[in-house]
């Protein structure tokens, strides 16, 4: 099969763009798939090649189409991506090169995908962000940055509309949540969910236990501290408010909260002070060892307000962590309540929180028997290797289906 990629950027920092790279080196290498990338950007990807002047590559080859960017406000450049994008392939094809078996798109980067992996709803985003958009309660500097932000919502909406009401389109949700929101916001049931997954060769109790010291000690936490990690952007959407919340409801606990992303700790410096947490409170930028943070931890707290999938949960669990998620992300569909995780159900009360944190600190026997199950879980059903196989599948199938009604 000659699959076209169609990808904004690719990197192993970013969810949606791990999965997609995990699917493509697994088509491409055991299934001798022919891997056309179109992307802006390329890291952290074995394997891959530029264009070449032969019109054959060898079978299982990633070839990178490199599709120029241009600087300015994300709307601007979302729509030349569009654009753009679908220029090249035109004329990569006129050029002589085959015509693609499939485009795979995750998310929406093109108007002639046949398949796109849905990893957000801007519908339902849209409904959250709202009333943070309304003008009337902004000051006036802060109006250009609200339009901007209200025109690419509207226009993701009209695209969502378009491409996940079609037919033509086949849709792969990353978690039964977003396959229930598809149904709720666009109408389209029936979408076939395939999960996220961990590598759980990189992610496990005896790599984590391997680490623990010298991650514990390069973070500078004692031994005695029981540390409660959060990873992700948008601390915001990720709950950082209801953990530090939370945290201070637990003043006579050793808690220290561990929290690493791209977002701005400024913001949060206030309330921080507010709540009298300056020194129970770390921030750490994201690491490619991002290993090191699972081994310094005792509990994983994914308070999420919404999240489609959210893999920090997962990648805890595999390395056999206990971790409390809330219902609102889509990895806590893994989550069986008290047996391999703790579910949280409103995300926004702290004291729910703080009780569930203090519940899992206070009992020992509890953590172990938590992250034990929490690993069986990962490892016997959350793989790359069984969600590049489920992805395999559905292509496959997409394909035949189109053959047959052509």
């Amino acid at each position: 099969m000659r699959l076209v990629v169609v990808s904004p950027f690719l990197d192993r920092r970013h969810g949606t763009e791990l999965c997609v790279i995990e699917q493509i080196e697994r088509l491409a290498r055991l299934e001798k798939w022919t891997i056309d990338l179109y992307s802006q950007r390329v890291e952290q990807l074995s394997s891959v090649t530029l264009p070449s002047n032969t019109l054959e590559e060898q079978p299982g080859s990633i070839v990178w189409h490199k599709v120029p960017g241009i600087p300015g406000p994300h709307l601007l450049k979302y729509l030349w991506w569009i654009a753009v994008n679908r220029w090249q392939r035109g004329w990569d094809q006129r050029l002589g090169q085959r015509t693609p078996d499939l485009v795979y798109s995750p998310g929406i980067n093109c108007m002639d995908a046949d398949v796109i992996v849905v990893h957000v709803l801007f519908h339902a985003l849209y409904e959250r962000v709202r009333s943070e958009l309304a003008l009337r309660r902004a000051p006036l500097a802060s109006w250009p940055r609200l339009i901007h932000r209200k025109l690419y919502y509207r226009l993701l909406m009209l695209l969502e509309n378009r491409m996940y009401r079609n037919p033509r389109v086949s849709l792969i949700a990353v978690s039964t949540l977003i396959a229930r929101k598809l149904e709720i916001y666009v109408g389209r049931g029936g979408v076939t969910v395939i999960p996220n997954a961990v590598d759980t060769r990189r992610f496990s109790p005896e790599a984590r236990l391997e680490k623990r010291a010298q991650s514990r000690k390069q973070l500078s936490f004692a031994q005695d501290d029981f540390v409660v990690l959060l990873i992700g952007n948008d601390w915001k959407n990720k709950g950082l408010e209801g953990l530090l919340g939370a945290a201070a409801l637990l003043h006579d606990l050793p808690i220290r909260l561990l929290i690493v992303g791209e977002d701005a700790p400024e913001s949060y410096t206030s309330l921080i002070e507010r709540l009298d947490l300056q020194h129970k409170v770390e921030f750490s930028e994201p690491s490619e060892d991002v290993l090191r943070f699972y081994a310094a931890a005792d509990l994983y707290a994914g308070p999420s307000m919404e999240d489609s999938f959210c893999l920090p949960i997962a990648e805890a669990m595999a390395c056999g962590l206990p971790v409390i998620a809330s219902v609102n992300a889509g990895a806590s569909e893994l989550i069986r309540h008290q047996d391999n995780g703790v579910l949280l159900h409103e995300p926004t009360d702290a004291t729910e929180l703080a009780s569930l944190i203090r519940t899992i600190v206070t009992d020992g026997e509890l953590r172990e028997r938590l992250g034990r199950a929490a690993a069986r879980t990962i490892q016997a059903s959350c793989s790359w290797d069984q969600n590049a196989e489920r992805t395999r599948e559905f292509l496959q199938n997409v394909l035949g289906s189109d053959k047959s009604h052509s």
